[in-house]
């Protein structure tokens, strides 16, 4: 079994290597390889016992590693301790890694067992099926953790996937399986006959099928060229340390912070000022049904309505209060008072002097941060539980429908993406169905300080560029500020932890992508070739099943 430990671990270490934002992800064509081995010599030994088992444990170990080498900077987040002091959160970081392993590991059980009853060429097609079906059920149930997306790993070599306008993510995540299983294959022939030539297949065979589409790619790069009129922006990066000044500072403070940093670098061609998440009011929240009250918003709208056609879009804590619990949503909260209930949200605001106030509340929600999923049911069991993590019990309040801001102004049609979100490609292809012709992407990912969780939230965002050749103007608490072209060039940008503020230029696209219109078809395709060869697999137990007792008897 040692070698097949050391085979789990090569694969975890492989998939590692490959991963950004400091990877090479070449290392992905073969990072499922030795797993693959381990999974198939195993499965042909006959004094082996409980083999089911051994192979769970060794993909267990396999995707243990991979999940905790990648997102080792969760633990930043700071929770409070017994002497209301704050400290790294362990558990922050343990949970979804324990979680995330074991939900690949059931993935790859599965392949196991359909390889086992139904044939090899069965659970080769079935193996890149079910994980593709994976990938998509992380993008769309309440426990979301769609940081694995196998197709996120070329975000950093994006001149790779230029392709992507037509397949989404799913098509890297087809790509890296199919070199994959060519290579298994071959490399298998080749260890059970000794014959160069299996070595030689797998070469050419596996050399074309990565060569092809990344040159395929690179003359759709080469040759993209930009579409739309200019539209001229200006970020705000504030860069407030999240856990001891910006939700302790004072919330008009703080907006005056920020409207200074804004004053002091708009130019007279300036269209947009755009701030980060939950920019304003700091440890308040802006009350819903009486947004054109509040001081921070008549500010605004003062001082942009000063400034020729400028239009002001950033995040808030939006608050609305229902006088009764009839009023209430499924997410609403009760306060303090047992009485009056309401409903928080993480929201985007489009303020100008001229037009009324847009308003989108951010509805891809941070399972155990923004959202508590199926809490009904789970706070009976677990309690205070997420609370001792620095989690919640309480749910953010929602929308059902992409928002698109538009303006008397000009032509811009802003889709205001909010953080998380941005890493969800039929989630934003929302957004431009609307007639979004921009990408606003406000986000705060100072939770986890320097590390590389910024970083790869950054560069998978940028694949909404290139899957719907929008330019991307991006807004980061403390980092990384930055505009994005059609291509997914990062053509600016503010480093992390640096306040400032950056002016820029992108293009307003309104013609829409094959990936625009129809979304994720491959994970559809993939979801319906697992169900026919799970269906198949199960039929065919079921029949071996009958034939044996009739044998019996």
């Amino acid at each position: 079994m040692k070698k097949y430990i050391a085979y789990a671990i090569a694969s975890g270490l492989l998939l590692t290597a490959g991963w950004p934002s400091y990877g090479f992800p070449l290392l992905l064509f073969i990072g499922f390889v030795p797993l693959m081995l381990a999974e198939h010599q195993i499965t042909q030994r006959a004094e082996y016992k409980k083999k089911g088992r051994k192979i769970f444990g060794l993909s267990y170990l396999a995707f243990f590693i991979w999940n905790a080498a990648v997102i080792w900077w969760l633990h930043y987040a700071k929770e409070t301790d017994a002497n209301g002091e704050l400290q790294n959160s362990w558990m922050a970081y343990f949970i979804p890694v324990v979680a995330n392993a074991l939900f690949m590991s059931i993935v790859f059980q599965l392949y196991h067992f359909v390889k086992t009853k139904a044939g090899n060429l069965y659970g080769l097609v079935f193996l890149p099926a079910i994980w593709m079906s994976f990938d998509k059920l992380t993008l769309n149930w309440e426990f979301t953790w769609p940081w694995f997306n196998l197709g996120n790993g070329f975000a950093k070599f994006y001149e790779w996937v230029q392709w992507y306008e037509y397949t989404g993510t799913f098509g890297g995540t087809l790509w890296i399986w199919v070199v994959n299983i060519i290579v298994f294959y071959y490399l298998t022939a080749y260890i059970n006959k000794k014959e160069n030539k299996y070595l030689n297949k797998l070469g050419i065979y596996a050399g074309l099928l990565i060569a092809v589409p990344i040159g395929i790619s690179y003359i759709i790069y080469a040759n993209y060229e930009e579409k739309g009129k200019a539209l001229d922006v200006l970020v705000l990066q504030p860069d407030l340390d999240p856990y001891n000044e910006k939700y302790m500072k004072d919330g008009l403070q703080i907006y005056d912070e920020l409207k200074q940093l804004a004053l002091k670098n708009i130019q007279p061609k300036t269209q947009f000022v755009v701030a980060p998440e939950t920019a304003v009011p700091g440890s308040s929240a802006l009350i819903f049904d009486h947004l054109y009250d509040d001081l921070i918003v008549q500010d605004i709208q003062q001082w942009t309505k000063s400034k020729k056609d400028l239009h002001f879009v950033t995040g808030a804590s939006v608050m609305r209060i229902y006088p009764m619990e009839s009023l209430a949503t499924e997410t609403a909260s009760v306060m303090k008072d047992g009485i009056t209930w309401y409903d928080a949200y993480n929201s985007a605001l489009q303020l100008s002097g001229n037009d009324s106030i847009q308003i989108y509340h951010k509805s891809k929600l941070v399972p155990g941060v923004e959202i508590f999923p199926y809490r009904n049911y789970l706070i009976p069991i677990i309690g205070e539980f997420m609370l001792n993590f620095g989690g919640t019990t309480k749910t953010l309040g929602i929308q059902p429908h992409r928002s698109v801001f538009k303006n008397k102004a000009n032509t811009a049609a802003v889709a205001p993406v909010i953080c998380y979100e941005s890493i969800y490609g039929e989630y934003t292809t929302e957004y431009v169905r609307e007639g979004a012709n921009v990408l606003f992407t406000m986000t705060n990912d100072s939770w986890w300080g320097s590390t590389d969780g910024h970083r790869q939230l950054l560069l998978y965002g940028n694949l909404r560029a290139i899957e719907n050749r929008r330019a991307i103007v991006r807004s980061a608490n403390s980092g990384i500020s930055a505009f994005v072209n059609q291509r997914g060039d990062i053509m600016k940008s503010l480093p992390y932890g640096e306040q400032g503020a950056l002016n820029g230029t992108v293009l307003m696209n309104s013609e829409l992508t094959f990936y625009t219109k129809y979304g994720d078809v491959l994970a559809r395709i993939a979801l319906l070739v697992m169900g026919i060869i799970l269906a198949y697999t199960l039929a065919q137990k079921l029949l071996y099943k009958q034939v044996k007792k009739k044998s019996i008897k």
